[in-house]
């Protein structure tokens, strides 16, 4: 997905994208096992 945003970014000079790609970049940064604790802790409406 960092690769086709990074891509969409150079085409088009596009801001928007490039901030989506910063995004990117940074959740990919943080560490995995923080990702399972604040899964943890939202809440999800059970069906």
């Amino acid at each position: 997905m960092m690769d086709f945003t990074w891509k969409v970014f150079l085409q088009t000079g596009n801001i928007d994208t490039y901030l989506l790609f910063k995004e990117l970049e940074k959740e990919n940064q943080e560490i995995p096992g923080n990702q399972n604790e604040d899964l943890a802790q939202m809440d999800f409406p059970v069906s």
